[in-house]
């Protein structure tokens, strides 16, 4: 099923709603897709809305906290595995945001059921150098980072 919706423009249904979009991301434009939990037959819920809605008006700043984030995660990762006194070629040392972009891609933002997570949840799922296998996720509520771990936090 397809349909054209207000906000998110033409969804695809299958298991949940989605669609291949776009996004600037650390000034690279990078292909992702966007999921958007909800069934079928049910209208997508004001506070999905409201979720994507607020990250897109306030991308440009939310972007800055990722990366904090991203690289306060790395960094104690790093150390946790001893490579900051061990050399890994996979685990860098990345000291600054700008650096980390060489690292990571953006590929998905998954919207859940708005009373899942409490406020203005929203998932974001990346590919990273370090760990091809498990990439990286980060949950948002209200627009502040509330868990990054592997891509599995950001569903």
């Amino acid at each position: 099923m397809v349909i054209d919706n207000e906000v998110f423009g033409k969804l695809t249904f299958d298991c949940m709603w989605f669609k291949d979009d776009k996004i600037l991301f650390g000034e690279k434009e990078m292909d992702i897709v966007i999921l958007i939990a909800g069934d079928e037959d049910e209208e997508i819920e004001e506070g999905q809305y409201e979720a994507y809605k607020m990250l897109m008006n306030k991308w440009s700043d939310i972007q800055k906290i990722l990366l904090e984030a991203i690289l306060d995660y790395y960094k104690n990762i790093r150390e946790e595995l001893g490579y900051d006194v061990e050399l890994n070629t996979k685990y860098p040392n990345i000291s600054t945001t700008t650096e980390l972009l060489n690292y990571i891609t953006l590929v998905g933002i998954k919207i859940p059921y708005a009373e899942m997570y409490g406020g203005r949840s929203i998932g974001l799922g990346f590919d990273c150098t370090w760990d091809e296998e498990n990439g990286l996720g980060i949950r948002l509520s209200n627009e502040k980072v509330i868990e990054v771990g592997f891509q599995d936090v950001s569903i």
